[in-house]
């Protein structure tokens, strides 16, 4: 066992999302199938997200 946990990362900034961040996760409003993570300076600044699926782009 190697001890390291892998964190998620967002999907605007591709920062790793600390597990007492104030983050959302979601799938694709579009395709459906990949799951997008907010975090949540990029939630407040509304910045864009690209789906790597599908190319839908969100706010």
């Amino acid at each position: 066992m190697s001890g390291k946990v892998s964190l998620p990362t967002c999907s605007s900034c591709n920062k790793p999302i600390m597990p007492d961040e104030k983050a959302v996760k979601f799938y694709c409003f579009n395709c459906g199938q990949v799951l997008i993570w907010r975090c949540e300076r990029c939630r407040k600044f509304s910045r864009e997200y690209k789906c790597i699926n599908c190319a839908f782009i969100g706010p």
